[in-house]
């Protein structure tokens, strides 16, 4: 006997529901129609949320094993607690001894322990063991890993509510987890909540930061320091970090040589030296395409030169380069070439007089001809005539073409470039001969 809907079914019944299946349906709606309730299985009701009694738990743990990480951490993983719901409270309780108010730092009703983070000494050795503790946790539990990343957000974006030695724990304990790869942490993470006016304002990030960058450096190179400021999205705006009074070029080489990072300010020095060769090369660039006046080209590239105090040889170099760019190559005919490049050195030769002031200048200007001609097939031919273009234009001076055929330290293609100087190498010196 089968109950469908309270009624009671024989087993003829069911061979002519077999037979007739329409009648299976049409009973349905008969019993439905006298109002028949179906009986259904009741949902599993979610427990109320309880992180009070988690953290407590959390809590108990640590005080039971007297806060030894590792015994800590094996009764972590042996334990019944929902991670998965209560993972920022988890972090919490690891961070700062137990629950924290929304919003705040202060201390939420229920029980804490002595062995958090914030409370232990502002020593590597002493933070050390909880990174390594919150390694193994994520291992066994990598989703916890958004958890972290949600409470060192708050933590860091409260930096005003911690006394400087509890900002400088935080700072320990952040270089340190990049420093042993902790499971993914992304540095976003890190650097973003940081740019907050107000805290940038007060010095407080600056303070940060400047720990952050001596401890991580301890371990790392300079290179991997780099690395995590470009993830960080943070590499061209260091000085973000500085209070706007404090926010120059200057300021930050002061800033960081006090603090001992020398080599982060010649990194910095060097990057904003390559911003200001590329500003002035698509000026230049731009100036050059539209056949601008060539002494309003001069005096343009001069101000800019005094303005960037850029060397005099990265100037020669960049306006060689800009000027050979701008040539409208044709293929492989090779004696149109030749006339393109030819003519635009004599076009701008007065711009690279300009600038080539001295032997030791002239001498360099003869180097760059000498790579890029080495280095571009459709040039290699070419190094001849252009030398003797920029002679005839007085760019180069006899003494300078002498000393590098004789002299020259540069040895890429020399062994070529030498051999087809040497016919107007032969006639430079005759030619002295005979004014002789």
């Amino acid at each position: 006997m089968l109950t469908i809907c309270g009624s009671s079914l024989t087993v003829p019944c069911l061979m002519i529901f077999f037979l007739f299946p329409n009648l299976l349906c049409l009973s349905f709606i008969y019993l439905f129609s006298r109002g028949t309730r179906i009986k259904t299985r009741k949902r599993n009701i979610a427990a109320p949320l309880d992180p009070a009694a988690f953290a407590d738990a959390v809590v108990q743990i640590y005080l039971d094993n007297v806060g030894d990480l590792e015994l800590i951490a094996k009764n972590i993983e042996s334990s019944d607690l929902n991670f998965s719901r209560y993972g920022d409270t988890f972090f919490e309780v690891v961070f700062t001894g137990g629950r924290t108010q929304p919003g705040t730092i202060k201390p939420d009703e229920g029980e804490r322990h002595a062995y958090s983070i914030i409370v232990c000494e502002a020593k590597r050795e002493a933070i050390l063991p909880s990174v390594i503790y919150i390694q193994k946790i994520l291992r066994r539990r990598p989703f916890l890993i958004k958890n972290l990343e949600n409470v060192m957000q708050r933590l860091l974006q409260s930096l005003e509510l911690f006394e400087e030695n509890e900002r400088k724990k935080l700072a320990i304990f952040t270089a340190l987890a990049f420093s042993q790869k902790l499971s993914g942490l992304p540095p976003e993470t890190v650097f973003q909540p940081l740019v907050k006016d107000n805290l940038v304002a007060k010095g407080l990030v600056l303070s940060f930061i400047t720990d952050f960058f001596k401890e991580y450096l301890l371990d790392n190179s300079l290179e991997d320091l780099i690395s995590i400021l470009k993830r960080g999205k943070m590499e061209d705006n260091l000085l973000d970090f500085f209070p706007s009074a404090k926010r120059s070029a200057e300021g930050f080489s002061e800033h960081f040589t006090k603090a001992g990072l020398v080599p982060l300010v010649e990194y910095n020095e060097k990057k904003i030296f390559e911003v200001k060769l590329k500003e002035m090369k698509s000026a230049l660039t731009a100036q050059i395409a539209e056949d601008s006046d060539i002494s309003e080209t001069i005096e343009s590239v001069k101000q800019r030169v005094k303005e960037a105090k850029l060397p005099d040889i990265e100037v020669v170099r960049i306006l060689w380069d800009v000027i050979m760019d701008a040539v409208q190559w044709s293929g492989k005919n090779q004696q149109q070439n030749a006339n393109s490049a030819l003519r635009q050195v004599k076009t701008w030769a007065k711009l690279l007089n300009s600038f080539c002031t001295s032997g030791k200048l002239e001498l360099e200007l003869m180097y760059k001809v000498q790579m890029q001609c080495y280095e571009d097939a459709k040039l290699m031919k070419l190094f001849p005539e252009i030398v003797r273009s920029l002679y005839d234009q007085d760019v180069l001076a006899e003494d300078t073409i002498l000393h590098w055929f004789s002299k020259g330290i540069n040895p890429k293609g020399r062994q070529t470039f030498v051999k087809a100087l040497e016919p107007f190498v032969n006639w430079l010196e005759e030619a002295e001969e005979e004014e002789d």
